[in-house]
């Protein structure tokens, strides 16, 4: 069985395109459309990574990153967030809140595949 992954975000084209695309790479796909839905899915299905976008209209990617990092269950867990802007600052923030990588939108399935990736096998932290 392949790694699980988490994807979490609020427009559904991307989830699903996100799903399929990493499904279609032998990873077991669970999706989440807010930031609610994913602190429960996290809690439920204990991913090995979570693909996390940012900008969401309950809570940010940051604030649920921190929380997963916070927990004991998600010390373990590698967690990708996605992001609009590509300025140090949002990539340092991300890595200082324990994210094991940033990825700027729009990205090509090629950079989330290398990406991904590298985050599950590095052990899930920067």
């Amino acid at each position: 069985m392949g790694k699980r992954v988490l994807v979490v975000d609020d427009e559904d084209i991307i989830t699903l395109g996100l799903a399929n695309l990493l499904g279609r790479q032998g990873y077991e796909v669970a999706t989440a459309a807010s930031g609610q839905e994913a602190i429960a899915a996290i809690a439920a299905a204990r991913p090995d990574i979570v693909v996390l976008d940012v900008l969401m209209p309950d809570r940010d990617g940051y604030d649920i990153c921190e929380t997963i990092r916070r927990g004991d269950a998600g010390r373990d867990i590698a967690i990708v967030l996605m992001g609009t802007a590509s300025r140090p600052s949002e990539i340092g923030k991300a890595l200082a809140l324990g994210a094991a990588s940033y990825i700027a939108k729009p990205f090509s399935a090629n950079e989330l595949i290398a990406v991904v990736e590298e985050a599950a096998f590095s052990g899930g932290r920067a």
